[in-house]
């Protein structure tokens, strides 16, 4: 009898506890997030609902409408707000055991951030901070089944010119960095390397003109920091992107992520298969005592063909909710094949066909990248007391072999191997609660072996540049700086010291050279904040430009007999002393920002075109060789502004404008041998020029019926004219549209890069000077022809252009923790 009462009782004890529980039944919570100022919604908006008793985090985002609908289980809640650069609100704790509408919440901007003092919403996203302005990619169509290169194409202060060379204001002594550190994916050559990974890989630009001391000295004219997308949003989420175009282009991209509390899992990979043709025509009119000798045409053809992967895969594991481990490994490998024909024609003063020839170059090239990254990051509480810890290995190879088809065949092959070694340390401290100081380390180390052979058995010993290079660079340097606000003015004030060792052998002319130097790196940036819609900065660095390798390489390029390109291996670093003052402001739906900038280098490095005297075809000809040199003085002073209006939700306009002037000064002394008399007369070369240049870019993006989205960008760089050529004007225009498809989860678009075909480099050189020239060459150069491309992403567990953590959230994204 005991035993199936002791069971009655068990079952209505337990009958009774269940019924206790409280239902699991869901219910809604409903709102509205806009901006305090405008009333215009803010899409992407997090709302974060944490359960006071089980401590469960939960929440979602806003729609473009600035709605917002969470399921949720009945219980007390803590809610709160957030939005980029926009004030959190925490709403009092409150119970729901039925369905809520909090009614429409306002956000206002959070001028008193450190951090972030402006933003501008949408796709033209401009942040503006103390040290940097940054660019989000975002929704740019034009770019969609591009490269990095069409990205840094589409940044105002950024110029890609038509060989792939990128500059900032009009400078090519830019530093490129991948979050926030020196990468392999830059490569050996960079303006290669970025055509070589995808634009769907990248998230923003930050575009660094007046760098704080944290950032090694490099570049002289600023820093292009590319951010890589991570994955930032709870679950298993991701993107496939395929593109089709022509000249032949095909492209695959996938983003794959996935984010627990323990874990984050970030991962994008990438397939090209790319070709198309180029052209490269140059007109060279040999002159005797001021009268014309001869002329040359080579009108050269070039036929490029690349396949390529690359794979970038992370994983952050958060050992608390203070640090995180974060480890990261990249790989490229690609292959690609580039027949050059070369058709040659000479003719005499009368147009008297002399011969024809025809030089063909077919080259082949590896090239194959893998690196290794380690990020420790300890954040020691919310206020900004942080540790960073990073190292990097990387290992780049370059393979190329040559065959060259001539009157006198050649075979050259070049076979270059990087290791680079990176170790950091970076320190900050909050100090009360507007003041900040920060310490840090950086090692750079790089080991790089270049073997040059060239096998032409008709190629006169004397000028045979085959060669092997050994060049090591070591940098070791410390950074301090301080910065605080007080009311409306800000100030960061930091000092960097870099201590350089570079060696360089030639081992076939067993030669040796050593440089050693430290140099201390002053930098000053300040802030003014004259209401909450206009602000000033000024900025002053001290830079310097290091020659890279392939500056220092000697090699000869081989695809002309008559224009030669090569290194010099006695260059000397370029030291620069950089200004900077900004002004912003917004007035309602039109945002202007604006740039004076000036700049003083010495020891500039600057490409000049000399005289040699070679034997071709038996006859003496007059080369041209193209080398860099150290000039003595380079000032360079410009204006930019860029503009951006709203005009409504259907209709963004955007331009910009730069305006530079340079003034070199310098002389260059060499020898011109008489291979007749084998008596060498020197030439001296003055190299003092002034002129200006300028570029503009405007956007406009407006919706079409039927929600079709149209964008137009159109580009214009002004003529530049320096002591020795003269360069022409280029225009081009981009066009795409697109369409979102199955329920916003797809996306089609449609680009046309190059609209009329006009993209090409036009310049017209004079050797050794323009006052008293032995050969004038016109050339004409275009390295790729209108594009046409079809481009379809499908996204899975992620809205289209989802925002990511708001600052100051667990999250490192290299780079990106500036004061």
């Amino acid at each position: 009898m005991k035993k199936p009462l002791l069971l009655l009782l068990c079952l209505l004890t337990s009958t009774f506890l269940l019924a206790q529980r409280p239902s699991q039944k869901g219910v809604s919570i409903t709102g509205k997030i806009v901006d305090a100022k405008t009333n215009q919604p803010l899409e992407y908006a997090t709302i974060v609902l944490k359960n006071t008793r089980t401590q469960k985090i939960s929440g979602g985002i806003t729609d473009e409408t600035g709605a917002f609908k969470i399921s949720t289980p009945k219980g007390t809640y803590e809610i709160s707000v957030e939005y980029i650069s926009f004030k959190t609100i925490k709403l009092a704790v409150q119970e729901i055991s039925s369905n809520k509408n909090l009614g429409i919440i306002k956000l206002t901007e959070d001028a008193s951030s450190l951090d972030e003092v402006f933003i501008i919403a949408e796709k033209s996203t401009v942040e503006i901070r103390l040290d940097k302005k940054i660019y989000n990619v975002g929704k740019d169509m034009t770019v969609k089944g591009g490269t990095a290169s069409d990205v840094l194409d589409n940044v105002p202060s950024v110029d890609v010119d038509p060989e792939g060379t990128v500059s900032l204001r009009g400078s090519e002594n830019v530093r490129i960095l991948i979050d926030g550190k020196p990468s392999a994916l830059v490569g050996l050559s960079g303006a290669d390397a970025l055509k070589q990974l995808p634009s769907d890989a990248i998230e923003r630009v930050e575009v660094i003109t007046s760098p704080s001391a944290r950032y090694d000295s490099e570049g002289t004219a600023g820093i292009l920091n590319i951010i890589l997308r991570k994955g930032k949003a709870s679950g298993f989420n991701g993107s496939i992107s395929v593109t089709v175009g022509d000249p032949k282009n095909y492209q695959t991209a996938v983003n794959l992520n996935l984010r627990t509390e323990k874990i984050n899992i970030f991962s994008n990979f990438g397939y090209s298969d790319n070709g198309g043709p180029g052209v490269y025509n140059s007109d060279i009119t040999y002159l005797s005592n001021g009268s014309i000798d001869s002329l040359r045409i080579e009108n050269r053809d070039n036929e490029r063909f690349r396949k390529g992967f690359n794979g970038n895969f992370g994983l952050e594991y958060f050992l608390n909710k203070k640090s995180s481990i974060t480890g990261t490994i990249f790989l490229r490998d690609s292959d690609g094949q580039n027949i050059s024909t070369n058709n040659i024609s000479s003719f005499d003063p009368s147009n008297t066909n002399l011969y024809n020839s025809t030089r063909i170059q077919d080259e082949d090239e590896i090239d194959q990248t893998i690196q290794f990254s380690l990020n420790y990051t300890n954040n020691f509480n919310e206020n900004g007391h942080k540790l960073t810890l990073d190292f990097q290995h990387s290992a780049n190879r370059e393979i190329e072999n040559a065959i060259i088809i001539d009157t006198n065949p050649e075979t050259n092959a070049t076979n270059e191997l990087s290791l680079d070694n990176l170790l950091q340390a970076d320190y900050v401290l909050p100090i009360g609660k507007n003041s900040q100081f920060e310490a840090g380390y950086r090692g750079s180390f790089q080991d790089l072996t270049s073997d040059y052979l060239v096998i032409a058995p008709n190629l006169d010993p004397e000028y045979n540049p085959s060669n092997n290079l050994e060049f090591t660079q070591n940098v070791n340097a410390f950074y301090t700086q301080f910065g605080s606000k007080i009311n409306k003015f800000s100030y960061l004030l930091g000092l960097r010291a870099e201590i350089t060792n570079i060696d360089i052998k030639l081992i076939n002319t067993n030669e040796d050279y050593t440089k050693k130097y430290t140099d201390l790196f002053p930098t000053l940036n300040f802030g003014y904040e004259l209401t909450e819609d206009q602000s000033f900065t000024l900025g002053y660095s001290r830079r310097l430009r290091r020659p890279r390798s392939r500056y220092l390489n000697p090699f000869e390029n081989r695809a002309s007999e008559t224009v030669i390109s090569k290194g010099n291996v006695d260059l000397d670093p370029t030291y620069t002393n950089s200004f900077d003052l900004g002004y912003l402001n917004k007035w309602g739906k039109l945002t202007l920002n604006s740039s004076i900038y000036y700049q003083h280098s010495t020891n500039n490095i600057a490409r000049i075109n000399s005289q040699e005297v070679r034997i071709i075809n038996g006859k003496e000809t007059n080369i041209l060789v193209r080398q860099p040199i150290n000039l003595s003085s380079e000032d360079r002073s410009g204006f930019e502004f860029t503009a951006n209006y709203n005009a409504s939700k259907k209709v963004k306009l955007s331009g910009s404008f730069n305006f530079y002037q340079f003034e070199t000064k310098g002389e260059y002394v060499y020898n011109v041998t008489d291979l007749a008399t084998n008596v060498s007369t020197p030439v001296t070369q003055n190299f003092d020029a002034k002129n200006n240049s300028w570029f503009t870019r405007f956007d406009a993006k407006i919706t079409l019926p039927w929600n079709i989205q149209s964008q137009t960008r159109i580009f214009y760089r002004g003529p530049k004219n320096d002591a020795q050529s003269n360069v022409k004007g280029i225009l081009s225009a981009n066009l795409a549209f697109s369409k979102d498809i199955l329920k916003d989860k797809g996306t089609l678009v449609f680009n046309v890069s190059d609209v009329f075909n006009t993209r090409k480099y036009q310049v017209e050189s004079y050797a050794p000077s323009r006052e008293n020239p032995t050969n004038i060459t016109d050339q004409t150069f275009q390295r790729r022809m209108r594009q046409i491309s079809l481009n379809f992403t499908y996204r899975f567990n992620q809205k289209k252009n989802q925002r990511g953590r708001k600052s100051g959230q667990r999250e490192n994204s290299g780079g990106d923790g500036e004061f």
